[in-house]
């Protein structure tokens, strides 16, 4: 069956989706299907292109993560994009289903990591680059001891939230990579890690565009809101 995306947003300039949690972003040596080439055939069969495709890909998510991912139609709008996530005029909100109690109703995590490109991973060091994020803490499951917490994004690098809220003792539910001890059942592959709403100034116009995007069914805290993120 064809892939049919969740379309969030869309006008002549950009197209804003939900990312399937498990699904490639952009292609790699595994040869699974990938976000951008989906849309890119996606676009060109809907709309009777006879060849294929533009779309500008200005950032990623992790496959194991799901959420809104905005792409670039035009090599104007990839351009300007690129450059509103190189100034940080993007503004991504986080949901994240971490393990144990969080103790903190709101908290600032500021950590120096090193990419560590053969082992795919993030960690603490003291010759990394600068990792700052913003919590809020929303729900504390002290049955299941897990914790909800929507996380502000400030900087943007390999793996930072995952790797950060591990260092601190609370791993993505599900994310073995970085410590977590059980996974998420019946759904293999996939963290509890989603980009629930992306912010950013619309490359022509200039006004602020909000995309809300939220959680699957499958998510362990499923009754969240999409709004109101963490504004320090």
């Amino acid at each position: 069956m064809a892939f049919v995306p969740d379309i969030l947003q869309e006008d002549n300039h950009l197209l804003v989706v939900r990312k399937p949690a498990g699904m490639l972003t952009q292609g790699d040596e595994t040869g699974d299907l990938d976000l951008l080439s989906a849309l890119k055939e996606y676009l060109r069969m809907r709309d009777a292109k006879p060849g294929n495709a533009f779309l500008g890909m200005v950032h990623r998510l992790d496959r194991p993560v799901g959420g809104a991912m905005v792409f670039a139609k035009t090599s104007k709008a990839a351009a300007r994009l690129s450059r509103a996530f190189a100034q940080r005029e993007v503004k991504k909100t986080y949901l994240a289903a971490v393990e144990g109690a969080v103790k903190d109703a709101q908290a600032e995590l500021r950590h120096s990591l090193l990419w560590n490109e053969q082992e795919r991973r993030s960690t603490v060091a003291l010759c990394g680059k600068e990792a700052l994020l913003r919590f809020d803490r929303e729900q504390v499951d002290g049955q299941r001891r897990m914790s909800l917490l929507r996380v502000l994004l400030i900087t943007g690098m390999h793996h930072q939230i995952r790797a950060q809220l591990a260092a601190v003792g609370h791993p993505v539910v599900g994310d073995r990579k970085y410590g977590a001890k059980a996974h998420i059942r019946n759904h293999p592959g996939v963290i509890a890690l989603h980009a629930v709403t992306i912010a950013f100034p619309h490359p022509t116009k200039g006004d602020s565009i909000v995309v809300d995007c939220p959680p699957e069914a499958w998510w362990p805290f499923r009754a969240v809101t999409v709004e109101n993120g963490p504004g320090r």
